[in-house]
């Protein structure tokens, strides 16, 4: 079954997929684990997978918007795939590189998100918990914008860069947002693939999927973009890339 299938699947049995406990505290910038949420807190919801622990916590809680910790001493690394707010265009993958015990993630979350914890061995996705669905976990989500062009992205960006006349990234400083858009007429995906405030222990990742003249955004906040790339995937396979730039 394709992610996009999967997802689909995901959002019309949201309310059979079960919670697991909370796990420990997460912030803006990397940290450590350093206990429960208090009994004041309203407590994430989790997604669990041998090595990897996913959660998508309210404004409220000692781990706001989406989080990914690596919770084994293995070679592998833990991911957390998501959608945002009922659209299955674009998917958004965060990797957190640091290692056992760490905890990365973005408090930039839609109304709804579905969402699952992975283990990644490089670029394969080695395995992957159950889909799960959490609606209204914060105040401030981040609007659905599904019809910006990559014409569109780029007047709006002071920086882009592109493959071979099929994928581009571009990302503005201010607020900042980054765009991943396809701008092939063919069946392959469009990637954006960027850190940002400097860390090189969490990789993010725009997967466009809805198709040619296309854009997906994310969003960061005042977290500068550090390094990026644009790249065309066929299914998982990357057929083609730009050598990362620093920003």
């Amino acid at each position: 079954m394709t992610a996009l299938a999967a997802a689909t699947a995901a959002l019309t049995s949201a309310s059979a997929l079960a919670a697991t406990a909370p796990i420990p505290a997460f912030s803006e910038a990397p940290v450590a684990a350093t206990g429960l949420p208090t009994a004041g807190d309203e407590a994430p919801k989790c997604v669990r997978v041998r090595g990897a622990a996913a959660c998508v916590g309210p404004d409220e809680s000692d781990r706001p918007g989406i989080s990914i910790e690596d919770t084994e001493p293995d070679k592998l690394h833990a991911t957390v795939e998501y959608y945002l707010n009922g659209y299955l265009g674009t998917k958004y993958v965060i990797h957190n590189l640091a290692g056992e015990g760490e905890i990365r993630g973005s408090r930039a979350i839609g109304k709804v998100v579905t969402f699952r914890a992975a283990l990644y061995r490089g670029n394969h996705r080695i395995k992957a918990s159950r889909w799960k669905t959490v609606r209204g976990a914060t105040k401030y989500p981040v609007k659905r914008e599904t019809r910006v062009t990559p014409a569109t992205a780029r007047a709006r960006s002071e920086v882009c860069t592109s493959t071979k006349g099929v994928a581009g990234m571009c990302f503005a400083e201010k607020d900042t947002f980054v765009y991943a858009c396809d701008t092939g007429a063919d069946t392959r995906q469009a990637r954006a693939e960027y850190f940002v405030a400097g860390d090189p222990t969490a990789r993010f990742e725009i997967h466009q999927l809805a198709g040619f003249n296309t854009c997906g955004k994310a969003e960061h906040g005042d977290l500068a973009i550090s390094k990026y790339r644009a790249s065309v995937f066929d299914h998982n396979r990357r057929i083609a890339t730009r050598l990362y730039k620093y920003h």
